[in-house]
C-alpha cells in the first residue's frame, strides 16, 4: 500500500477509499469504545471525560497525565491534537539509504503473527518490484517452518530453511549469503517466537543478531518487533526487554481490528522511543498498511469532536 520504512509524517496518511476503509476497519472497536464514553459529538470537551477516554482506550495512566499537563478545564481539539500527535514525534528517523541486500529481522513472542506479517512485508516489496529471499529461522518449531515454506510457494519468493532443531543462526547467514550472490534485494528472516524471561532462546537472538552482522561485513540491518495489539499495554514490558537485548528498530502492531484497545499504540510509542511502522489485520497477503500518527489521531478526534 505505501512504499516501506518512511518517516511517520502526514505524507504517510492514506490516500485511496482502500486504505482509508482498511485504517478504520483496524481502529474499529476502538473508535466505537470512545464514542461509547463521549456519545454526542462536542465543540470543546471536559478534562475528566477526555482522561477517561484515553484510559479506556488503554492509554497508560502515566501517558495520559504526560498529554493532559496543563489543558485547560474544557479541551478543545486543536489543543489535544497537538498534544496526542506529540507523544509519537520523538521516535527516531531512520536512514533510508539501505545498501542490497537490505535484511530484515524479525522478532516476538508467540501468537504475535510473526510469520504471517513475514508474508506481507514481503508481498509489499515484490508488488514494488523488489526482488525477495525469505529465510526460516524459526527452527523451534517445525509448523512454522512449514507455514513460511506455503507463504513463500504462494507468494513465489525463494526460502531458505533447514530441519526443525538446527541452528537458525546458521539459516540468518546462508540466507543473506544467497541474496549477496544471487543479487536479491530484500532478505526477511523469521525468528522462533519467545519471552524475554527465556534466556536460552534469547541468547540464542543475540546470536541471531551478531551473524547477521557478520555476513553484512558489519553494515547495518533492521530489526522489527512484532507486537499483538489485543495485548495493549502489556505487550510493552516484552518490547523493552527486547530492545535492551539487540537493539530493536522499529515495531509492527498486528491484530488491530481484534481489540478495543488501540490507545496502546500512544503508550508503545512513547515509552519505546520506537516508530510504529506498519499496523496489521486479517489473515491476507494485503493486510498491512503502513501507520500514520497524524492520521490515527485525527480520526480519533473526529468520533468525539463536531466539526
Amino acid at each position: 500500500m505505501f512504499g516501506l520504512f518512511k518517516k511517520n509524517t502526514p505524507s504517510n496518511e492514506p490516500q485511496t477509499q482502500e486504505e482509508k476503509s482498511f485504517f478504520k476497519k483496524a481502529f474499529s472497536k476502538t473508535f466505537e469504545n470512545i464514542k461509547s464514553v463521549v456519545p454526542q459529538k462536542q465543540e470543546k470537551i471536559d478534562f475528566d471525560t477526555i482522561e477517561e477516554l484515553l484510559i479506556e482506550s488503554d492509554v497508560e495512566y502515566e501517558i495520559v497525565l504526560k498529554a493532559m499537563d496543563g489543558l485547560d478545564e474544557k479541551i478543545s481539539r486543536s489543543a489535544l491534537r497537538h498534544r496526542l500527535v506529540s507523544l509519537f514525534e520523538h521516535v527516531p528517523n531512520f536512514n533510508l539509504e539501505l545498501q542490497q541486500p537490505e535484511v530484515i529481522l524479525i522478532i516476538g513472542v508467540n501468537g504475535a503473527g510473526k510469520t504471517t506479517t513475514i508474508a506481507k512485508l514481503a508481498n509489499m516489496y515484490k508488488k514494488m518490484g523488489k526482488s525477495v529471499v525469505l529465510g526460516a529461522g524459526d527452527t523451534f518449531r517445525a509448523a512454522a517452518i512449514e507455514q513460511l515454506s506455503t507463504w513463500a510457494e504462494k507468494l513465489n519468493i525463494p526460502i531458505i530453511k533447514t530441519k526443525q532443531g538446527h541452528d537458525p543462526s546458521a539459516v540468518a547467514f546462508d540466507t543473506i549469503s544467497s541474496a549477496l550472490a544471487k543479487n536479491i534485494d530484500v532478505c526477511i528472516i523469521d525468528t522462533a517466537g519467545r519471552l524475554q524471561t527465556q534466556t536460552n532462546l534469547n541468547n540464542e537472538l543475540k546470536k541471531i543478531s551478531k551473524v547477521c552482522t557478520k555476513a553484512l561485513n558489519d553494515k547495518p540491518f533492521r530489526k522489527l518487533m512484532i507486537l499483538d495489539g489485543t495485548q495493549g499495554n502489556s505487550a510493552i514490558a516484552q518490547a523493552k526487554a527486547f530492545n535492551e537485548m539487540i537493539d530493536i528498530d522499529g515495531i509492527i502492531v498486528t491484530k488491530l481490528d481484534g481489540t478495543a484497545k488501540g490507545g496502546a499504540l500512544f503508550s508503545i510509542a512513547n515509552r519505546l522511543e520506537l516508530p510504529i511502522y506498519y499496523i496489521g489485520i486479517g489473515e491476507k497477503a494485503d493486510d498491512l498498511m503502513e501507520f500514520s500518527p497524524d492520521y490515527f489521531v485525527d480520526n480519533l478526534l473526529d468520533q468525539i469532536y463536531s466539526a
